[in-house]
């Protein structure tokens, strides 16, 4: 089976533009995101898939300078872009990645791979429920299961967000999901708004570009004040859980 590594990737972000261009160590975040991607076991090909507008040919020069596969096209329609760029790059299943994920895990990833081959399922992710640092997200679909989706996605949020049509029709697809040994659902290593990026930044400076889980999961514990940082920036959480994290955030991070 040929799993291509498709990576959505945009600069015209409305919360934080530009934030794949930004520097995290001495790498644009997109960068780092391909290379912990090119890490994960069991992938043939990472491709960035952006779009046509003009303000993302930064995006394709990063690509071109560092030998990435590309593919572009729509801006908005995120669902096709991931459809044409799979059958460009004959895939015959596909995991999404995001650049908004810059410590994405390889050991993670690697872990969903196998368990979506082993399976036979159609669709395979790490975050239903949540368990995993929010960041840390990987979804793998068949072509088949995306080709369905493509042509049976009619609404706008199932156009922009991939795999919603997926989620939303369970019974039209075999399922498997992985957890997380521990509930670290509280941590925020994703980047949507400055915090979240400088927050980052610190992890990356602590712990080098190739850290794991169990480093974060590490840190976490040994600073917490360190992860709290972003928490009004995520406008993702609930109240309930802000406050669970502030009162009592070494159970929740399972410290020892």
């Amino acid at each position: 089976m040929r799993i291509v590594a498709i990576i959505q990737a945009r600069v015209g972000s409305s919360r934080l533009p530009g934030k794949v261009l930004q520097l995290i160590g001495s790498k644009t975040m997109l960068e780092l995101v391909v290379d912990r991607t090119r890490a994960i076991e069991g992938i043939a090909e990472v491709v960035v898939a952006t779009s046509e507008s003009a303000q993302d040919d930064s995006i394709a020069a990063i690509c071109e300078r560092n030998g990435i596969s590309l593919w572009r096209g729509s801006e908005q329609d995120v669902l096709d872009r991931y459809y044409q760029a799979a059958v460009e790059y004959k895939a015959d299943a596909v995991l999404r990645i995001t650049s908004d994920c810059p410590l994405i895990d390889p050991e993670v990833c690697s872990r969903l791979v196998a368990a979506f081959k082993s399976s036979n399922a159609d669709y395979a992710s790490n975050n239903n429920p949540p368990s995993f640092p929010h960041g840390l997200d990987a979804e793998v679909m068949t072509f088949n299961a995306l080709k369905k989706a493509h042509e049976k996605s009619g609404k706008s949020h199932q156009r922009e967000h991939v795999t919603y049509y997926m989620i939303e029709n369970p019974k039209e697809f075999e399922t498997v999901f992985i957890s997380c040994d521990q509930n670290l659902s509280h941590l925020r290593v994703t980047v949507d708004q400055l915090e979240d990026l400088n927050l980052v930044r610190q992890i990356v400076d602590r712990l080098g570009p190739d850290l794991k889980l169990q480093d974060i999961q590490k840190l976490a514990c040994d600073e917490p004040e360190l992860f709290k940082q972003n928490l009004n920036a995520a406008h993702i959480y609930h109240e309930k859980v802000k406050a669970d994290l502030s009162s009592s955030f070494d159970v929740k991070g399972g410290c020892s």
